[in-house]
């Protein structure tokens, strides 16, 4: 049986980012990420309910994460889901958690003090655009070669009238 894995989330960081540094180097950041939804009760009465995610992120995406978010950012978050498991000390009892290893992320404007398109990382407002610093320039799509020969011309759809009066 195949199995998928994959998660999607926006939401605003709850704290700082806790950014560390392994031995061998590799980056290593763990923040927290509170999601809202709203909803209405069979009463008719609105409510809403929190949940609180952590997130993992490993090397030069943890380094950007503890470089540019603070408590309160927008953050759209894609990963998959880990479960952590451990022992507690004091009790013994095994204990596991379920985590989000972040894949990719981008910046989502409208945190806690922030203008409409947030912060970009230049220091300029954007509109709320991804991580552009690591996305390849946008290209045009591709252009097919012209043609000898006249596109057909395709009669319309059924019941769709065009009245040729119309001055648009």
């Amino acid at each position: 049986m195949s199995s998928f894995n994959k998660v999607i989330l926006m939401g605003n960081l709850t704290r700082d980012p806790e950014m560390r540094v392994t031995p061998g180097g590799l980056a290593i950041c763990k923040f927290t990420v509170a999601v809202n939804r709203k909803f209405k009760m069979q009463s008719g009465e609105e409510r809403e309910e929190v949940a609180f995610i952590d997130v993992d992120t490993f090397g030069k995406q943890a380094e950007t994460i503890s470089k540019f978010f603070s408590k309160g950012k927008g953050i759209l978050v894609e990963g998959r889901l880990k479960q952590d498991k451990w022992e507690d000390k004091n009790t013994k009892e095994k204990r596991s958690k379920l985590v989000v290893v972040m894949e990719s992320f981008g910046f989502v404007g409208g945190g806690r003090g922030d203008g409409p398109g947030g912060d970009s990382p230049g220091g300029e407002e954007s509109s709320g655009g991804g991580y552009d610093d690591s996305a390849p320039p946008a290209r045009p799509p591709p252009r097919s070669a012209p043609s000898s020969t006249p596109p057909a011309k395709r009669p319309p759809p059924p019941g769709d009238h065009i009245d040729e009066d119309v001055p648009f």
